[in-house]
């Protein structure tokens, strides 16, 4: 076997799949460039170098496309959607990459990186090479020889797949690799869009090479074939015999291979490095050096290495923090000191060390902390330490057990509630949360470093390793680094030595503390530090009282719901079994699609998954439903299924033993609009328009029969802000009149008066109302309402004519989002819209949705908030027993002492319907019961 190894990349397939596997977290740098596509195409050029360690490399574009190809069938690849901007942004800078490393580029006008890669494989076999072509495109499988070989990149957990002429007969049921082009051939292929023969999929196309060989050999024996598959094969000869040239990969394109040409050299540092600091790919330069055999260097915006403390030789007995007049021997038997890479690291183990670190703690200004615990329940932390850091690279590690965890934090009191110290840290929610379990107060200015990114850059992930990453240019240590993966082998962090403990806990606060001195320059200089002080940093106080509070919930109640349920699931299923006049299971989305569609014949041209079995969506299904009685049901056992499982059965099991309470945990910074979301149970996704779903509600109940649940919910806020913001006349006096909106819209765009709307117009007017903030167009809105497309139109044309402020304000939200790059709500909270100028129509418009969307949705979420802080304090302030517990989108929940009732509904109104002033008034509707759903 040959020792010479030649590895061809296929670039538009591995740049293709890194940005989809990451379509659901792009990667978005601190300029708001998507950079998924790049990163997805260097980790896998930097892994197969260091894998395989190759001698020749090269990777293979296609440019123009493949002109032999469009000219035999001018619909090829016709039905492939535009490329994403963020692959025709990656492109350039990729071929910068690639030259920089020395690695060369191999296109051809008018050639497909396939044929490209195919020639030079046939072209180095015969030069006594193997060749290993790096593609996820099952097509170069009829490429495959004993010298040539696929190279499938890991992905999802899986490793590396190397097919040779064995994986080649296996996974396509072949006798040689060259019948996969008769395979793809009768297939077709709808990305590529092939023909393929009609009626051919999988199992028939590796029935027919098992049978006749070929696509020849099948055309040749037509006269075995039965019914209308004979009839399909036989009428579509040509067209079979076109998708099989489509299919084959050209072998004698112009390009040549020459050894010398293709050996990989070391690559120009210093021009890798600047594009990877222009990416902002940390990782990447260092592990460019580790594979090419250069010293790797961190760099960490830090002060200069610091010695370890000595002892004045005058005697004083001060040094590097503390001043004592205790003796050296007193002072070091507490401190020792742990010095890793360009940092001084200390830990704190005795009650005399930690009283000079407090007395240190009590004369800084600012101080980053973090609390490391085993457990996200801030009830039972099983904390494990505590970190201090109040200068860069500096930091102290206060280890912590169940022995001595309350003592110790006892101690640090006077520093936590300390008014003047401002605390900083990246969860200080949930660590204020622990520390009040342990009766201590977090007070004073707090800065969470999260929060702070999230309104820098509200679609970027916000996890400390990605802040350090990319505004430290430094990477942090992993806890995984440290007691291992999970397994058995994996080490308690408690077991391991005090030096490797304090070195990370530390970190995490050192860390913290400087990238707040650079958040707070940013929130500065892009106008957003009135909202992180004011709105973001007070109203984490007041989640976390919330969460603590936590709602009591019903569980005997759930139970009987649950019952009833299953009652009514299994009526449900039966009739589903009878309508379709067979058993199956109706979890299972291939045996649903064939019964509904392999037997029914519901539709007449079913859509497909890329699986090949029939798509059974719920928006297909929901299309079917008034037509066929099965699909009804079929849409209430799943929403009834999903009911029980997801709700009704899970929240018992969330009740927190310690405190016999439900405590969901509210998110400040994951929807980029500015809403809140709602975890661990999600209490905002309740369904509250079907029956059932309003019955869960009415498992949350009072504290007990002294307290009475209350909820408070913003009226139409939205079209109330849009019309505010739009400032339209007509909208706006509708309001100010306390008119029905809906109706009162049904009234002038269908010219009747307003005793005369009727019941189905007002809906219609209600979902013009909302398609308009939500950006829906007339396709989506006669989907909504049961109406022709043109019908829709004419209701969206009518509209604008009513309002005619709307669409002015529509269109100018959109040209200052593409003027700036970002649009703004009422409190100058900013949503990025980089796509807004894209060329490519379809991701454009979603952005141009946005750009209308964002402020309103945004807006709403900040006015309530502001509610929400006001709230807090006057029920502090005034000493109520009552608490407010829940928000759920426009809608506040509160337990209400019964004494408290009568004076805290109006209060509780007043704050809400005065949080914001707007030229539209603000209405707060109040309601009050023995549960959420009477309250509601």
């Amino acid at each position: 076997m040959s020792n010479k190894k030649l590895f061809l990349l296929d670039a538009f397939a591995l740049i293709f799949r890194g940005y989809y596997a990451l379509i659901k977290n792009p990667r978005i740098n601190s300029k708001g460039m998507d950079t998924s596509a790049i990163l997805g195409f260097t980790n896998s050029l930097l892994d197969v170098i260091r894998r395989e360690k190759p001698d020749h490399l090269a990777v293979a574009f296609d440019k123009g496309g493949s002109l032999a190809r469009t000219e035999a069938f001018p619909e090829y690849k016709a039905n492939r959607q535009e490329t994403p901007e963020a692959i025709k942004i990656a492109v350039p800078y990729i071929h910068k990459l690639l030259e920089a490393m020395h690695i060369p580029i191999v296109e051809v006008e008018g050639f497909e990186a396939d044929d490209l890669i195919g020639t030079l494989s046939k072209q180095a076999e015969k030069a006594g090479y193997q060749t290993y072509m790096v593609t996820p495109d099952k097509d170069f499988a009829q490429l495959v020889s004993e010298n040539i070989f696929m190279y499938r990149p890991a992905r999802m957990g899986n490793g590396i797949e190397i097919w040779g002429v064995p994986e080649v007969q296996e996974k396509f049921e072949v006798e040689r690799p060259e019948q996969v082009i008769d395979y793809l051939g009768m297939m077709g292929d709808a990305v590529d869009n092939i023909p393929g023969l009609p009626g051919v999929g999988d199992k028939t196309a590796k029935k027919f090479i098992k049978q006749y060989g070929s696509m020849e050999g099948l055309f040749a024996n037509t006269h075995e074939l039965k019914g209308k598959m004979k009839e399909k094969v036989e009428d579509n000869k040509e067209l079979g015999l076109l998708s099989k040239e489509l299919a084959t990969i050209m072998l004698d394109c112009p390009v040549e291979f020459h050894e010398e040409d293709f050996e990989l050299n070391t690559p120009d540092f210093d021009k890798t490095n600047e594009l990877f600091k222009e990416l902002e790919f940390r990782r990447a330069a260092d592990m460019m050096r580790k594979l090419f055999g250069q010293e790797v260097t961190k760099t960490k915006e830090v002060a200069p290495k610091q010695a370890t403390p000595q002892i004045p030789t005058d005697g004083s007995t001060q040094f590097d923090l503390f001043s004592s007049q205790e003796t050296p021997e007193e002072v070091f038997s507490g401190f020792e000191n742990i010095e890793r890479k360009d940092h001084v690291y200390q830990f704190v183990k005795t009650d005399f060390a930690r009283s000079l670190l407090i007395k240190n703690l009590l004369q800084q200004n600012s101080v980053s902390f973090h609390l490391e615990g085993k457990s996200t329940d801030c009830f039972e932390p099983e904390l494990v330490g505590i970190s201090f850091s109040y200068g860069t690279g500096q930091g102290y590690f206060v280890p912590l057990d169940v022995t001595n965890t309350k003592e110790v934090l006892s101690q640090f009191k006077s520093f936590f509630e300390n008014e003047n110290i401002e605390k900083i840290g990246q969860n200080l929610k949930w660590f204020s949360k622990v520390l009040k379990v342990y009766g201590i107060d977090l007070n004073g200015p707090i800065f969470n470093t999260t929060l702070a990114h999230y309104l820098l850059q509200p679609d970027m992930r916000h996890d400390l390793n990605v802040l350090s990453e990319t505004y430290l240019n430094y990477e942090i240590q992993r806890l995984e680094e440290i007691i291992g993966k999970k397994g058995k082998n994996q080490l308690k962090f408690e077991a391991l030595d005090l030096t490797k403990r304090a070195d990370y806990v530390v970190e995490v606060a050192d860390i913290n503390f400087q990238l707040k001195q650079k958040f707070e320059k940013y929130l500065e200089e892009k106008g957003l530090a009135k909202l992180f002080s004011t709105i973001e940093m007070p109203l984490s106080r007041v989640l976390a009282s919330m969460e603590l509070e936590g709602i009591r919930l019903d569980a005997p109640y759930l139970n009987t719901l649950s019952e009833n349920l299953t009652t009514d699931i299994a009526k449900l299923e039966k009739e589903i079994y009878d309508e379709a006049e067979v058993d199956f299971n109706l979890a299972s989305p291939k045996q649903l699609g064939d019964v509904l569609f392999g037997q029914m014949n519901l539709l007449e041209k079913p859509k497909k998954t890329k699986t090949g079995q029939f798509a059974t969506g719920e928006e297909i299904l929901s299309k079917l439903a008034p037509k066929h009685p099965i699909v009804k049901n079929i849409l209430e056992w799943r929403g009834l299924v999903k009911l029980k499982n997801t709700y009704v059965d899970a929240l018992p099991n969330e009740v927190n033993e310690k405190t016999g309470r439900i405590h969901t945990t509210f998110s400040q910074s994951t929807a980029a609009t500015g809403r809140l979301s709602s975890n661990n149970p999600n209490l905002q996704n309740i369904p509250i328009r079907t029956e059932r779903g309003r019955q869960v509600r009415m498992a949350f109940v009072p504290k007990n029969e002294n307290y009475t649940l209350v909820a408070a919910d913003y009226s139409q806020i939205e079209l109330r802000i849009i019309a505010s913001l739009s400032g339209d006349e007509t909208m706006i006096a509708s309001f100010k009149r306390g008119e029905d909106i809906h109706a009162a819209t049904a009234s002038k765009v269908f010219g009747i008066p307003l005793d005369e709307v009727t019941r189905e117009q007002r809906g219609e007017a209600k979902a013009v109302n909302f398609g308009i903030i939500y950006g829906q167009g007339a396709f989506t809105l006669a989907q909504q309402i049961g109406k022709s497309r043109k019908e829709a139109k004419e209701l969206i044309d009518n509209y604008y004519l009513t309002f005619p402020k709307l669409k002015e304000f529509i269109a100018n939200q959109v040209d200052t989002a593409r003027e700036n790059g970002y649009v703004e709500t009422v409190l100058k909270r900013r949503r990025y819209l980089k796509n807004i100028n894209s060329a490519n129509a379809i991701v454009r418009s979603a952005d141009e949705r946005n750009a209308v969307n964002a402020p309103i949705q945004g807006s709403a979420a900040d006015i309530i908030k502001i509610a929400m802080i006001r709230i807090q304090k006057m029920l502090k302030n005034g000493n109520f027993k009552s608490k407010m517990l829940l928000q759920v989108h426009d809608e506040l929940v509160f337990d209400i002492h019964n004494s408290e009732l009568e004076t805290l509904k109006p209060l509780i109104k007043q704050e809400m319907e005065m949080a914001f002033q707007m030229n539209v008034p603000l209405t707060v509707d109040v309601g009050q019961g023995t549960n959420w759903l009477e309250a509601h």
